[in-house]
C-alpha cells in the first residue's frame, strides 16, 4: 500500500509540473500585468517566468523527466515484483508471471500518468491560466533557482540546435490587426461586448489604417460660398445649407480664401446688417493628401477652425475633413431630417448577393465580403476598386471577378460608379482532356 501511495504522489507531482508549464505559457500577458498592478500574489513571479520561457521550460522538463524515470523504475521494482510473485503463487509460470506482473503495472501507471499527470492538469490550466500561473509561480521560481545549472545547460543546448536549424528561440510578441479583430469577434460571441461595440472598435482600427483621402469629403461633394455672389443669392444658398462651416472661394472652388461660420452670416441677416463675407473669413488648416487620418485628427484638435483642407502635391484642392467625417468612420453616418432616409452601403439580396454603394469604403467592402486588400492600394472606395480592376471607365452591365467574387456595375451617376452587385464567382471546373 505504501508503494502505491508513492507512485500516486509521483503522478500528482508530474501533473503539477504539467499544469504549471501550460498555465505560465498560455496566460495572457495583459491580464497578468493587470493582476500584478493590483498586487495579486505570484503575478510578478509569473511574468518573470514567462519573460524567460527557455529557462523555465528547461526546469519543468527536468522535473517531468526525473519523475517519469523514478515512477517507472520504482513501480516496476516494487509493484511489478510483488504482482509477479502473486501470479507465481497462483501457479502461473515464472516467465508468464513476469510479463503479466510488469505489463499490468506499466499499463496502469501509464494510464494514470496520462490522465492525472497530463490531460486533467493541462485542461485545468487552459480553463484558468492566469489564476493557476499566479499560484504556482513562486514555487516554480524557487525550483528554477535550485535547478539553474542543469537548466542553463539544457537552454544553451536548445538555443544551439535552433541556431543550427535557422530558427529563432523567441516568438514575436507583437499583435496584428487581424489578431485584434479575431479577439473582438470572440468577445462578441461570448457576450463580453455588444455588436455595436464591436462595430465601433472595428471602425477605430479602420481609421488608424486609412489615409486622409479615405475619410475626406471629395471636392465634387463640397458645398462652398462664392465671395463674389450677391446678397439674394447668398440668402438662397444659406437657406438650403445643412453645414455649420463652409469654405469660401473667389469664383472657383480651386481659389479657397478661407472658411466661414454659417451662423455668423445668419446672425447678420436676422439683424438686418449688410453682409460682408470677407469680414467673417477664418483660416483653415491645410494638409497634404498623403497624410494619415489619425494625423489629421491630432491637427483638428489644436486647430482654430475644426476643418482641414486637403491639397495634393500639385497644390490642387481635393476635399475637406471635419471631425464629423472621422466620427462617421467609427460610428457610422448620422442623418438629419433633411437628408431623408439613410441608404445603407451594403444590402443583402434574396439570392445571397450584395447590393453595394460605389461610395462604400474599400476596406469596409473587403471586410464585409471576407477578403483582404493590398495595404498599398491607391484607391479608397468600391468605385476606385472597380476602376482599378477594369483599368477603364465601365458601362452599365459590365462585370469582373476578384477575390472569389463577381462584381457587376448596375448603375452609373454620370461617370461615377453608383451601384455594384457582388455575388459569389461561379466555380469553373477544368475541362477534361
Amino acid at each position: 500500500m505504501f508503494e502505491v501511495l508513492i507512485v500516486l504522489f509521483l503522478i500528482a507531482l508530474n501533473g503539477l509540473f504539467s499544469m504549471s508549464e501550460l498555465a505560465v505559457v498560455s496566460a495572457r500577458r495583459t491580464r497578468m500585468r493587470a493582476l500584478a498592478g493590483k498586487g495579486a500574489w505570484g503575478a510578478r513571479s509569473a511574468l518573470a517566468l514567462a519573460a524567460e520561457p527557455g529557462h523555465f521550460l528547461s526546469t519543468v522538463q527536468i522535473g517531468i523527466t526525473m519523475i517519469g524515470v523514478i515512477a517507472g523504475a520504482f513501480s516496476g521494482a516494487t509493484l511489478g515484483g510483488k504482482l509477479t510473485a502473486w501470479f507465481v503463487e497462483l501457479g502461473v509460470g515464472l516467465v508468464a508471471a513476469e510479463w503479466l506482473g510488469f505489463g499490468l503495472v506499466i499499463t496502469a501507471v501509464t494510464f494514470l500518468s496520462i490522465i492525472f499527470g497530463e490531460l486533467v492538469p493541462k485542461q485545468l490550466a487552459l480553463v484558468q491560466p492566469e489564476r493557476i500561473a499566479c499560484q504556482v509561480a513562486p514555487g516554480m521560481t524557487l525550483l528554477a533557482a535550485i535547478a539553474w545549472p542543469a537548466a542553463w545547460v539544457l537552454q544553451v543546448t536548445t538555443q544551439t540546435v535552433f541556431a543550427l536549424l535557422g530558427f529563432k528561440t523567441k516568438s514575436d510578441d507583437s499583435v496584428s490587426q487581424d489578431e485584434v479583430r479575431a479577439m473582438i469577434a470572440e468577445a462578441e460571441q461570448s457576450g463580453a461586448i455588444e455588436a455595436s461595440e464591436k462595430h465601433m472598435i472595428a471602425g477605430v482600427l479602420r481609421l488608424g489604417s486609412r489615409p486622409v483621402t479615405g475619410v475626406m469629403t471629395p471636392r465634387t461633394d463640397v458645398q462652398w460660398i462664392d465671395l463674389t455672389m450677391g446678397e439674394s443669392e447668398l440668402a438662397t444658398l444659406l437657406a438650403g445649407i445643412s453645414h455649420s462651416r463652409l469654405p469660401a472661394c473667389e469664383g472657383s472652388i480651386d481659389a479657397i480664401a478661407g472658411v466661414i461660420q454659417v451662423r455668423e452670416l445668419l446672425a447678420d441677416l436676422m439683424a438686418g446688417r449688410k453682409l460682408d463675407l470677407r469680414a467673417h473669413l477664418r483660416q483653415a488648416t491645410v494638409i497634404p493628401s498623403t497624410s494619415d487620418a489619425l494625423d489629421v485628427l491630432a491637427k483638428l484638435r489644436s486647430a482654430d477652425v475644426p476643418m482641414a483642407l486637403v491639397h495634393n502635391e500639385y497644390g490642387d484642392f481635393e476635399g475637406l475633413v471635419t471631425p464629423a467625417d472621422l466620427l462617421e468612420t467609427i460610428a457610422g453616418s448620422f442623418r438629419s431630417h433633411d437628408d431623408g432616409e439613410a441608404e445603407p452601403h451594403a444590402t443583402e439580396r434574396a439570392d445571397g448577393s450584395w447590393l453595394l454603394s460605389g461610395a462604400m469604403p474599400a476596406d469596409e467592402m473587403a471586410e464585409h465580403l471576407g477578403f483582404v486588400l493590398d495595404s498599398g492600394r491607391d484607391y479608397q472606395t468600391l468605385a476606385g476598386f472597380a476602376l482599378g480592376q477594369l483599368k477603364r471607365l465601365p458601362a452599365v452591365g459590365e462585370t469582373f471577378e476578384a477575390f472569389g467574387w463577381q462584381f457587376e456595375i448596375v448603375d452609373l451617376d454620370g461617370r461615377r460608379i453608383d451601384k455594384v452587385i457582388a455575388s459569389r464567382a461561379p466555380v469553373r471546373r477544368a475541362a477534361k482532356r
